[in-house]
């Protein structure tokens, strides 16, 4: 195998597969699977164990979706990251009211940002989580305004994307950079080398 499967609609995790030098084809869902719904939320379920579950199913649909397009067979990346302020979900903003809402319970505070991984390949499966901490300054809502207007908000997990306009916002963080991107590239590395992929070992 000289390659592997990246079933996520991300650039961001495409491009960081390509820092790591790992060769990736991606798999996305048809458009009559119903992708958006492996990502609802159970109540009472925490942060942590709603993103490896999420990550877990996709994982189930992207191997299912490879046999049934008799694709060349490989192994099969998926992720999935999720904001957490307290006990509270903050996943990706709906509208751009949305998507204010969520960057004011943001401001000010710190939040946590999971994301999980899962490797598999027949019936062999991996799977690793990162979680870092972020706070952010206290946010004017002419800067939240700004920031919404620009759109950069839609479609990332708390209404905002670290590697984008938002990193004027953090004042702090620990943790995996990459993580908070979207893709821990040390839990990945790792997982990918239980696979026999080593980093920089990119062919095509």
């Amino acid at each position: 195998m000289d390659f592997i499967y990246l079933a996520s609609q991300s650039p961001r995790r495409s491009q960081l597969l390509d820092q790591l030098g790992v060769a990736h084809r991606l798999l996305l869902p048809d458009a009559n699977e119903d992708a958006e719904s492996l990502e609802a939320t159970r109540a009472g379920e925490s942060a942590l164990a709603y993103v490896q579950r999420v990550t877990a199913l996709k994982l189930t649909a992207a191997l299912a979706r490879m046999r049934g397009r008799k694709l060349p067979s490989a192994p099969v990346l998926c992720a999935d990251t999720t904001v957490a302020l307290g006990r509270t979900i903050l996943g990706k903003p709906q509208d751009a009211d949305d998507a204010r809402r969520m960057l004011e319970a943001l401001s000010g505070h710190s939040h946590r940002v999971i994301t999980a991984i899962a490797l598999g390949h027949g019936k062999r499966r991996v799977s690793a989580v990162s979680v870092s901490r972020v706070r952010f300054a206290k946010l004017t809502r002419a800067q939240i305004d700004a920031y919404v207007a620009c759109s950069e908000p839609m479609g990332k997990a708390g209404a905002y994307a670290v590697q984008g306009r938002a990193a004027a916002f953090i004042a702090q963080m620990s943790g995996s950079y990459s993580g908070i991107m979207g893709l821990p590239l040390f839990e990945t590395a790792q997982a990918l080398e239980t696979f026999g992929f080593m980093p920089c070992n990119k062919t095509s």
